[in-house]
């Protein structure tokens, strides 16, 4: 398996071509989807006062993915055919952190997500499978060392956090984490 890649591009865009701005991401993001099949989506958010940039966050399957994307002769024509619509260069960013566990609700404009409600569905989720997996392996495997079995708890923990439990999660939980989404 791959590990998905995040992208957060960081836009500003003339004042006054917000609405031909927003048609040209719509079809640069729908030929994204047509021509990369490691092109997971995007969440598109609008400023929330003039001026502001827009925010995009850009998925995709994997490097590989991320980079055949970025190195494509459709991005720099996408790009070159929006120039004009640009304030500034856009900025893109590779991020990390917990709020990348945590899909915003669709159509929705955020702010960020709340880092205590992040924190407490976290606990909430680490301690439940600690516990379980912890209690289940203890029956398992009696005669193991205890930092083998706390290294084997910890490694089945992350796998099916990132790969089961998380994706499963966000969706359901995505209005609780994001509680100021606005929808669009």
């Amino acid at each position: 398996m791959t590990d998905t890649v995040t992208i957060v591009v960081r836009q500003r865009v003339k004042p006054g071509r917000e609405t031909e701005y927003e048609a040209w991401l719509k079809r640069m993001t729908e030929g994204a989807q047509a021509n990369f099949p490691g092109y997971l989506g995007v969440g598109f958010h609008r400023p929330e006062n003039p001026g502001e940039q827009y925010r995009q966050i850009f998925r995709f399957e994997g490097v590989e993915a991320l980079e055949a994307f970025e190195r494509s002769d459709y991005r720099a024509n996408m790009l070159a055919e929006g120039a004009h619509l640009f304030a500034a260069a856009p900025a893109w960013e590779r991020m990390t952190g917990l709020e990348f566990w945590f899909d915003p609700p669709k159509g929705t404009r955020i702010a960020k997500p709340s880092p205590h409600r992040m924190a407490l569905v976290m606990i909430a989720v680490v301690f439940t499978m600690i516990l379980i997996l912890s209690t289940g392996l203890a029956l398992l495997t009696p005669n193991w060392p205890q930092p083998l079995r706390l290294l084997l708890t910890v490694s089945i923990q992350v796998v099916l956090m990132t790969y089961i439990v998380m994706p499963w999660l966000t969706p359901r939980i995505a209005r609780f984490v994001y509680p100021n989404s606005k929808i669009i």
